[in-house]
């Protein structure tokens, strides 16, 4: 009987911990490490700051349904990961030992890379649904005192979708108080130009999008690298498209929230073993998604919606 431990319990990790569950049946053992009791959706994170959905309304207890499917569960935090000897490590240092091994953590987000950036600074997420919950207290002192508001993603990000999808929530809702008219609206991207999502456009995701934000009265700066952030002002400079500085923006606001960039958790990017990650902490794969280095380890590629 084979040990297949997925570590982490996500929309990446709990879909791979059923299907391979349903692949192998009861010759094989699955186990889905999480230092999360619940699951939560992530895309419905743009919801919760706003009112139009609770954080608890977005959480599923893992334990029971993961139980019911025949799948093992341990709600600890990894430390870790050894695999000369294939364990992963807890943070209470003991071992889970495995034959096989998908990572499905999601990334480490990196707000510490830009000074003021993120839910310890002076900016909202919606990256993690405690984030977003934390994020309804800054919203509530927006309503009582409003301003001028900048959405968007730094330099080094590489998901744009959830800043535009955040950004039509907060005008959707400034429009419904009827104080669209009190609040003006930025957003500031490192994207090269507006819907190219990291992909190189979808499609015609830039016009329709340029003309969404004129539409709507919301101006924009793209080739962005946000230099650092104060309470209540950003500082931005747009470069050109060799890099070079082109203009600085100093962006008063009242409400920002910014996707940071990106890098592999801790318990992957600090291992030493050779050919497992890239300078950013990311695993290396090959095209079947599995690390070069250590053929019984893989990651779980999400699909795009």
């Amino acid at each position: 009987m084979a040990r297949i431990v997925i570590l982490g319990a996500g929309i990446g990790g709990v879909p791979m911990a059923y299907e391979m569950k349903e692949a192998v049946g009861q010759h094989h053992e699955v186990i889905v490490i999480s230092n999360s009791p619940t699951f939560h959706f992530v895309p419905s994170n743009v919801w919760v700051p706003t009112g139009w959905r609770t954080a608890e309304a977005l959480k599923i207890e893992l334990a029971p349904v993961l139980q019911s499917k025949g799948i093992a569960f341990i709600q600890k935090a990894a430390s870790s990961i050894d695999p000369d000897n294939n364990q992963v490590i807890l943070d209470d240092q003991s071992a889970v030992p495995y034959d096989f091994l998908i990572i499905a953590t999601g990334p480490r987000l990196a707000f510490d890379e830009i000074p003021g950036l993120g839910p310890d600074g002076h900016t909202s997420s919606v990256c993690h649904v405690d984030h977003a919950a934390a994020a309804t207290e800054d919203w509530r002192k927006f309503i009582e005192n409003p301003g001028p508001i900048v959405v968007g993603a730094v330099q080094g990000a590489s998901c744009f979708g959830p800043a535009y999808e955040y950004l039509m929530v907060l005008e959707t809702e400034l429009r419904n108080r009827k104080m669209r008219d009190k609040v003006p609206m930025t957003f500031v991207t490192s994207e090269p130009y507006i819907g190219h999502l990291g992909l190189g456009g979808v499609g015609d995701t830039k016009g329709l999008l340029e003309s969404a934000l004129r539409d709507k009265t919301i101006k924009w700066i793209t080739n962005a690298r946000v230099d650092k952030i104060e309470s209540g002002m950003m500082y931005v400079t747009e470069v050109d498209e060799d890099g070079h500085d082109k203009k600085k923006h100093e962006l008063p606001f009242k409400h920002s929230m910014m996707l940071p960039a990106f890098t592999g958790v801790d318990a992957v990017r600090h291992v030493k073993a050779q050919g497992l990650v890239n300078p950013r902490g990311f695993v290396l794969v090959d095209e079947y998604q599995r690390n070069k280095a250590y053929k019984n380890m893989g990651l779980r590629k999400l699909k795009r919606f």
